[in-house]
């Protein structure tokens, strides 16, 4: 029920209660104004007769009483007059008049108690009182009842039955009773027109804003409220309508930015405010993910966080992630339905190795194979889960592809991936700069830890890398080889042949080396055409056959150098950590003896330290 109706029934109700209380008030004055009316005028009449008798006994006229009765009957309003005689007046005088004697139960009980009795008698035509009256005997006044009567002072002597008729009465009563009711529904009238005028607006505002208030809900911000008056109520109405409008504005105009930021755009049948509650905090997520990656110290801590969200966020289990390896064209799995295997479980795995048959990886661009079925020709799911479809989003860092992200669809869940596109989008949007911004400080942490002609690592590298190395020998009470290197009178190429004839031979001992010893062994270029080599795991006996292979494969080695054909020899000194020394840079420092004697002995050969050469020449 709207206010309106509520307003009209409550009024309604006040308005017929009103009239029922009044009603009811009226019709019981108006009663007992009657009874107390006609009671009153037959005491008067009672009186009268009494006194009436009382002379006509004097005067010796009493059987005239009956006439005397008839012509009190032309009194307005007495319809009948009798009087009875009480056992004492009877015992003195006799019977007298027939009708003289009492006729009911209430005349005897008056002659008897002295009490007058009324009562209210229906008739078919007429509504009458009935008064029974008693005659007391007393001595006031003159003439008076003891003058004639042979009885006690206040013996009841007789009765007057009369009879009123309130008819008139009754219906002057109903007249102004009916007056009444019309008076009040007249004003009730005009008070009803008059509140209604002065509600009618109220109630069409508060619908109005009512209505505007559920479009609202249900994101809609363009209904109006209609301003009826000029009052507050309109003022109201037009506060609500700016309001509104505001709110319309401003959620179209964020709306439309964040749709920019995510590249989603409401639909026509959506909630724009959910809508873009949603996107908002999608996009407070976003750079909440943002934040936190920052503080990472590595990409692969990055990559995990990134994982971590497409599950728990967002509720992806099934999906890839992968990494282009720079200056090659290979790509590398990273994550793989949440795990580290390193396998290509959805697609050709020679992707791996030509990354170029990505299709997101070759163009740049998202490939919705959700949308195209079959658009990528290297999308190959596993036998188990041939029904599966694909959305893959590739992650710009430079103007390059660095990553790209694989969402593996189920079926029945194509829309609710797709509308996860925006957001997932403003994750790997945020993503890229960070992942740009860590790789650019690998890339120049690497190039500080690397030598630039060889590529291989450099002093610098060593003095981060030596507290690890130690730690895990101590861990696994093993031991290392360190082998220290010098090529045979290096200067006199560059004298002879230039610097970039001395670049090519340490170019091509680089290479030699790597080749020669283990992927787990480290291979330092020291300084100029000096090298490091450190053989984790080995004993000395391995030690010394590695290095007479090193050895052996340098004095084979023929280096092209323009025109020239060069070939060299190598001095190769060694020392065993922790075997030889307490501390890796003793050992370090044993194998540079041991080299600076190999170089005294005839050079090309190769030398193990012993305490003897340490002790015995100051001179190292």
């Amino acid at each position: 029920m709207n206010l309106s109706a509520k307003i009209n029934v409550f009024f309604v109700a006040i308005a017929a209660g009103l009239i029922v209380i009044l009603v009811a008030i009226s019709l019981y004055a108006f009663r007992s104004f009657s009874i107390a009316s006609s009671s009153e005028h037959i005491r008067t009449a009672a009186e009268i007769v009494r006194v009436h008798l009382t002379e006509s006994m004097i005067n010796g006229v009493i059987d005239k009483r009956e006439s005397f009765l008839k012509r009190l009957m032309e009194v307005q309003g007495l319809s009948s007059a009798r009087v009875v005689r009480s056992p004492l007046v009877v015992q003195q005088f006799g019977t007298g008049l027939s009708e003289e004697s009492p006729t009911d139960d209430i005349e005897a009980q008056v002659l008897r108690e002295g009490r007058p009795q009324y009562e209210i008698v229906e008739t078919a035509d007429d509504t009458l009182i009935r008064g029974t009256i008693p005659f007391i005997a007393t001595n006031r006044g003159s003439p008076n009842c003891l003058e004639c009567h042979n009885v006690q002072e206040g013996m009841v002597l007789g009765a007057v039955t009369m009879q009123v008729s309130i008819g008139a009465l009754k219906h002057k009563a109903m007249m102004t009773v009916a007056g009444i009711i019309g008076a009040v529904a007249l004003f009730a009238g005009i008070t009803f027109f008059l509140i209604r005028r002065t509600v009618q607006p109220i109630a069409v505002t508060a619908h109005n804003v009512e209505d505007a208030v559920q479009r609202a809900l249900r994101g809609d911000f363009k209904g109006k409220v209609e301003q009826m008056t000029e009052d507050e109520i309109g003022q109201i109405a037009g506060d609500m309508n700016r309001l509104l409008g505001f709110l319309d504005d401003g959620l179209t105009r964020i709306g439309d930015n964040v749709a920019r930021l995510t590249n989603k755009t409401t639909a026509a049948d959506e909630n724009q405010l959910d809508a873009t509650i949603a996107m908002v905090d999608g996009l407070t997520r976003a750079a909440h993910f943002k934040q936190a990656i920052e503080e990472d110290e590595t990409k692969a801590e990055i990559h995990q966080r990134l994982a971590r969200t497409l599950e728990q966020e967002f509720k992806i289990g099934e999906y890839s992630l992968y990494e282009m390896v720079p200056n090659k064209n290979q790509m590398v799995p990273l994550f793989v339905d949440g795990n580290l295997d390193g396998s290509c479980r959805w697609c050709d795995p020679q992707i791996l190795v030509r990354s170029e048959g990505c299709r997101a990886r070759r163009t740049g661009h998202v490939v919705d194979g959700v949308t195209n079925p079959a658009i990528c020709y290297a999308f190959q799911p596993p036998n188990e889960a041939p029904e599966r479809s694909h959305i893959c989003l590739p992650i710009i860092q430079s103007g390059a592809v660095a990553n790209v992200l694989q969402l593996v669809v189920r079926p029945g869940d194509e829309a609710r991936i797709q509308s996860l596109i925006p957001y997932v989008s403003v994750y790997l949007r945020e993503a890229a700069p960070v992942l740009e911004t860590k790789r650019l400080m690998e890339t120049l942490k690497e190039s500080s830890l690397r030598d630039p002609m060889t590529g291989l690592n450099n002093r610098r590298f060593l003095e981060e890398y030596v507290e690890t190395l130690i730690a895990n020998v101590q861990r696994r009470s093993t031991q290392v080889a360190v082998l220290m290197l010098d090529l045979d009178y290096f200067k006199m190429v560059n004298d002879t042949y230039g610097h970039d004839a001395g670049d090519a031979v340490i170019k091509a001992l680089a290479k030699l080396l790597r080749q020669t010893v283990r992927a787990s062994d480290l291979v330092i270029r020291f300084g100029g055409e000096e090298f490091l080599v450190i053989l984790v795991d080995t004993p000395p006996e391995n030690a010394d056959m590695v290095a007479e292979k090193i050895r052996a494969s340098v004095e084979q080695l023929e280096v092209q150098a323009g025109h020239v054909v060069l070939k060299k020899t190598i001095s190769i000194g060694i020392a065993d950590f922790p075997h030889d020394s307490d501390t890796f840079w003793q050992a370090v420092k044993f194998a540079d003896v041991a080299l600076y004697r190999a170089k005294e002995q005839g050079r090309n050969q190769v030398v193990r330290f012993n305490t003897s050469m340490w002790g015995d020449d100051k001179k190292y």
